[in-house]
């Protein structure tokens, strides 16, 4: 299976990071019907978008977070890595309140 992966630095407590990672999650399952579960600070990430795969884990550590799973293959990676990036920025930025990030 191929590996695809990304980083994302911030610059919060690792705490807040999870917790708007939390909310991330939330939004994935409501949003886009994704599982996603929590084991300390690493969540897995499953289901189906669209016609692409998903199965992979996200990890918080001090400053940064990380993506990695299955390869979606050429025609979806660039779009894979761009929504995840966009939001990885949205929930890790801190001048928005953990309580107004999107959940639905």
């Amino acid at each position: 299976m191929a590996e695809f992966g990304l980083e994302y630095r911030f610059t919060m407590s690792k705490d807040d990071a999870r917790a708007r990672l939390e909310a991330l999650g939330e939004y994935l399952h409501n949003k886009h019907g994704l599982s996603v579960s929590w084991s300390g600070d690493a969540a897995r990430v499953s289901g189906r978008y669209l016609v692409v795969a998903i199965d992979g884990s996200l990890t918080v550590a001090d400053g940064v977070a990380r993506f990695s799973g299955k390869d979606p293959g050429f025609l979806w990676r660039g779009k894979a890595k761009d929504y995840l990036e966009h939001k990885l920025r949205s929930y890790l930025d801190p001048s928005r309140p953990l309580d107004q990030l999107p959940r639905r």
